[in-house]
C-alpha cells in the first residue's frame, strides 16, 4: 500500500478532520509552503493503509515523504522542520529549543489533559481538572509575557503549533462544559496571543467548523460518561 502513495520526494499526510494532532501538521507544511496529497481517514474504522503505515499506535497524523513514514505529532513538526529549512519553525539557539520542547510536553501532558477532563466531568471532579486546568495556563501565561505576538516570536512557531487548540477548540469545550478556563481578564497575553493565532492566514483558512466540533465533542462526552456509568 505504500508504494500507491508517495512517489519521490511528495508528500501525502493522513489525518482526522476534528484531531489539533493532525491540524498542527497541516499547519506547519502550509507554512512551511510544502506540497502534499491530505488523506482523511475514519479513525473509528481504520484502513488497511493506516494499519500499515502506523503499526505501532494505529493513530493519525502520519507523514509519509517519498517512502519515509513518520508518526507523531511532536516528532512529525521537528522532521518537517528539519526536512523544509524555510520559516524555522523551532529557534536557533539550543537553550529556546529546549524550553520550546519543554512547554510543549507540558502543555500536552497536563493542560490538554486537565481540559478535557474537565469538560466531561462533574461536580469535585470537574473542580479538581478545572482548577488544574487554570494552573497549567498560568504557566504557559508567564511564559508569554514580555513576548512579541508568538511563543516564537513575531512568526508562528512550533510551540505556537502544538497549542493552536488552545485558540480553536478550547471555546469549544468550555462551551459544552459549561465553564471557563480561558478568562480574558486573567490571562490578557493568552489572550492576545489567540487572536493574533486566529488572525494569521494560513490558521484561519484551515479550521474546522465550529458546528462540526461542537456536536463531534458533545457526542464524545456523551459516549464516555454513557461507558463510565456502564
Amino acid at each position: 500500500l505504500l508504494q500507491s502513495l508517495s512517489n519521490g520526494n511528495s508528500s501525502d499526510h493522513l489525518g482526522f478532520w476534528a484531531s489539533p494532532f493532525v491540524l498542527r501538521v497541516s499547519w506547519a507544511l502550509k507554512l512551511k509552503g510544502v506540497e502534499y496529497e491530505y488523506i482523511e481517514e475514519d479513525i473509528f474504522n481504520k484502513s488497511p493503509l493506516l494499519l500499515e503505515l502506523n503499526p505501532v499506535h494505529k493513530k493519525v497524523p502520519v507523514l509519509v515523504h517519498g517512502q519515509d513514514v513518520i508518526v507523531e505529532s511532536f516528532v512529525i513538526l521537528e522532521y518537517i522542520d528539519e526536512t523544509w529549512k524555510q520559516y524555522p519553525l523551532l529557534p536557533q539557539e539550543p537553550y529556546d529549543r529546549a524550553k520550546a520542547r519543554f512547554w510543549a510536553k507540558f502543555a500536552e501532558e497536563k493542560l490538554f489533559l486537565n481540559a478535557w477532563m474537565a469538560t466531561r466531568s462533574q461536580g469535585n471532579e470537574k473542580k479538581l481538572y478545572l482548577q488544574s486546568a487554570i494552573e497549567d495556563l498560568e504557566k504557559l501565561e508567564g511564559e508569554l509575557k514580555g513576548k512579541d505576538k508568538f511563543f516564537g516570536g513575531e512568526n508562528i512557531g512550533y510551540l505556537d503549533l502544538v497549542l493552536g487548540w488552545i485558540s480553536y477548540m478550547l471555546p469549544v469545550w468550555e462551551e459544552i462544559g459549561s465553564m471557563t478556563i480561558l478568562d480574558p481578564v486573567q490571562f490578557p497575553c493568552t489572550t492576545a496571543w489567540k487572536q493574533n493565532f486566529l488572525n494569521h492566514p494560513v490558521i484561519k483558512e484551515d479550521l474546522p467548523p465550529r458546528d462540526k466540533m461542537d456536536a463531534y465533542f458533545r457526542n464524545c462526552v456523551a459516549v464516555q460518561t454513557s461507558a463510565k456509568k456502564g
